[in-house]
């Protein structure tokens, strides 16, 4: 085995490549190390190209394996992996999101990206795979315009120091999570989950990432001089310059009428047109050049237009949000709770569902294993876009989607202790013409705050765009729609409440973006969310005091966990019981907290229940009971099902007594007070300090010797 290694430390961490001759047939290879962590990633690229596509064949792949969590998971029946984890595709999602935009778009060629998760411990693989996948690339003879790195940046629980790639345990309730992506100063990625942190943290969060990255940058660099492979070189094929000139005659003279028409559709009409005629003209020709062509065209014009006349595709300045209307839906009372959000041509229907603990998701995979108590599902059906199409299942774009918004949404979240439902939101892209993702947020929190969720503040997103040239001239365009998504080099969505950001994702068609015109980004699309706040908060300024009469009642009480055992009962029997009767569900944790679900009072049953078994007794407490056994010495009395307690002869009258059944018999309903608890729990009662006139005309029945304290029982 021909083995070389290399390492590198980044934030007090050693990262070690190891390439080696395992996986030779691939084009390039590396696995990569920190601490007890490793990544395989390989690269393969097509010797032929694939005919008939107008569009780059990249694709990425996240195996995740259960061996490398030393655990045998999957379901009872089913012991190996299946389809892609929600946190597989995610990753996936991030490491091609990373590399894409360097290569050449014009590649025809199909690549594959493997990456296989082959151990994992306290560092998260996620960091890894982008960095693996880049050292695979770039030591590769497959074109691309790498290296590029990454790092994750996190805060200590309360604190705003920075730690690089913080592991799984120091990532727990941390204020901020972030990974950036980069090369040459610029970042080309960002993946952000705060708790309402500001701009300028994020900012200076980015400069410390891209001091880190650069680190990584010159490693790489050094690996690729030395191992790196010769670069293959691909023929991309040229548009023939007749049809050039067929494009400036036909075609260029209405493109700027319809780039700039404000109509959606046009672009894609125009684009029809000019394919037909390109086809009829030239037959021989491949007429994806000639809708490629059209594409860059098109792409030229929004980015002259938008530098040099700061004009955009729907006429709007360069900062201007679309119109915004955002609603309660009312669509039906059986839903708990909706919101309809409009911005320009995104319309966004978002609903809530409640359920109990026992609703909650459960997650057993290679990296996590939780109840997860809220999720964030989203939906993007052909019609939202004017198509037709598959409908049902979901796709990467749409788990991407749906895990952004509930990133947004997770930190205004209650406390389980303070609303302790399972909460799930639906957002359906009605229509579509720009980033539906943060129309989502929107559209969510109208949801949460119609279904009385008590979040922490209310959270909107906005997408921002960019256009720029080779030497650095820019324009940020806030709220950016179908052309200017397509077309435009940034792709910036950044979602938070008045008080800070939430979640930020960053996408590029460039190489990077120089930090300095993120921070400008960033404060633009904060003045954008406020303003989209305002309006929401317009239609419902704050959760309404009640959860919909349709949700389930759900309340949480606490017990000792060592009464954890008289709740469940004998192979829970006892819990069985109390479920039969009530219509409850009851989940019990092993602290003590016991989680009650019903309808039509039946949560409120079972908890008074519970709460009657677990009941801890003190002095001075009174209660109806039943005399359920009479003993020469006193009576039992029981004061709810699941307790009794004594009451001793001398606490039944105020006058002594001689036979305790001449005064109380079983079935008895009688007025007790707790006189004490003893050292081994066990209540004493008492009749007589609670209505000592309960006996009175009976004292012929007792002594007339009132002495209680021992004295001699006087001879009949």
């Amino acid at each position: 085995m021909n083995q070389k290694e290399y390492s590198v430390e980044i934030g007090g961490k050693t990262i070690t490549a190891q390439f080696s001759d395992m996986s030779d047939q691939a084009h390039g290879s590396v696995i990569l190390r920190m601490g007890n962590t490793a990544v395989l990633a390989t690269a393969v690229m097509s010797e032929e190209k694939k005919e008939g596509i107008n569009w780059f064949p990249l694709t990425v792949d996240y195996e995740e394996r259960f061996y490398a969590a030393g655990q045998i998971l999957g379901s009872r029946f089913v012991r190996r992996e299946g389809r892609p984890s929600e946190e597989a595709v995610l990753s996936a999602r991030a490491v091609d999101r990373t590399v894409r935009p360097l290569f050449n778009s014009e590649i025809r060629n199909e690549i594959q990206v493997v990456i296989t998760i082959l151990s994992i411990d306290k560092d998260d693989p996620d960091i890894l795979a982008v960095n693996a996948t880049s050292l695979a690339l770039a030591t590769s003879d497959i074109p691309w315009n790498g290296p590029v790195s990454a790092v994750r940046i996190g805060t200590k629980n309360g604190e705003e120091e920075f730690i690089v790639n913080p592991t799984y345990p120091e990532r727990d309730n941390a204020h901020f999570d972030m990974i950036a992506c980069g090369k040459d100063d610029n970042i080309n990625m960002i993946e952000v989950g705060g708790k309402e942190v500001s701009e300028n943290f994020t900012t200076d969060a980015l400069k410390k990432a891209s001091q880190e990255i650069e680190k990584l940058q010159e490693w790489q660099k050094k690996i690729v001089s030395e191992i790196g492979k010769e670069k293959r070189k691909i023929e991309i094929e040229k548009i023939n310059k007749e049809v050039i000139t067929f494009f400036e005659k036909e075609i260029e003279p209405k493109l700027d009428g319809v780039i700039f028409s404000g109509v959606k559709g046009k672009i894609w009409t125009l684009e029809k047109e000019w394919i037909k005629l390109a086809e009829e003209k030239f037959p021989e020709e491949n007429i994806h050049l000639a809708t490629n062509y059209y594409e860059e065209r098109v792409d030229e014009v929004l980015h002259k237009e938008a530098l040099e006349n700061n004009r955009r595709a729907d006429g709007r300045a360069m900062d201007e949000v679309r119109p915004i209307s955002a609603k309660v839906a009312h669509i039906s009372p059986i839903i708990h709770g909706s919101g309809l959000f409009y911005r320009g041509g995104t319309h966004i229907l978002s609903v809530l569902t409640l359920g109990g603990p026992e609703d909650a998701q459960l997650i057993e995979g290679m990296e996590e294993r939780l109840d997860k108590r809220f999720f964030h599902h989203y939906n993007f059906p052909p019609f939202s876009v004017g198509e037709t199409g598959r409908v049902g299942g979901f796709n990467r774009r749409m788990i991407g989607h749906g895990a952004l918004a509930e990133k947004a949404i997770k930190p205004v979240i209650p406390d389980t202790e303070k609303f302790p439902y399972t909460i799930r939101i639906v957002s359906e892209a009605m229509a579509s013409n720009g980033s539906t993702s943060m129309g989502s947020v929107c559209g969510s929190t109208l949801a949460l705050m119609d279904g009385g969720v008590p979040i922490k503040a209310p959270v909107a997103g906005i997408a921002s765009g960019l256009m720029m040239d080779e030497k650095g001239n820019y324009k940020i365009l806030t709220d950016i729609q179908g052309p200017e998504d397509h077309h435009g080099d940034m792709d910036f969505k950044v979602a938070g409440t008045k008080d800070g950001i939430t979640a930020i994702q960053m996408d590029v068609k460039v190489d990077g973006v120089p930090i300095p015109i993120l921070k400008e980004a960033l404060e633009a699309a904060k003045n954008a969310r406020l303003h989209i706040l305002d309006v929401m908060l317009k239609e419902i300024p704050e959760p309404r005091e009640n959860i919909s009469p349709n949700a389930p009642e759900v309340v949480m009480i606490k017990i000792k966990p060592d009464q954890i055992g008289l709740v469940i009962g004998s192979g829970g029997k006892t819990i069985n019981d109390i479920k039969d009767k009530t219509g409850a569900e009851i989940t019990i944790e092993d602290d003590g907290s016991v989680f009650i679900t019903g309808r039509e009072g039946g949560g409120q049953k079972a908890q008074e229940i519970i709460e009657s078994m677990t009941h801890e007794y003190k002095a001075g407490e009174k209660f109806d009971g039943e005399v359920v056994k009479v003993l020469d010495f006193g009576a039992f009395v029981r004061i709810n099902p699941w307790a009794e307690g004594l009451v001793h002869v001398s606490e039944i009258a105020p006058f002594r007594i001689n036979n305790v059944a001449d005064f109380l018999k079983e079935g008895d309903k009688v007025p007790v007070v707790v006189k004490e608890v003893d050292d081994r729990g066990r209540v004493n009662l008492s009749i007589k300090a609670v209505n000592p006139e309960l006996f009175k005309g009976m004292e012929s029945k007792g002594s007339s010797n009132n002495n209680h304290g021992g004295g001699k029982t006087r001879k009949r």
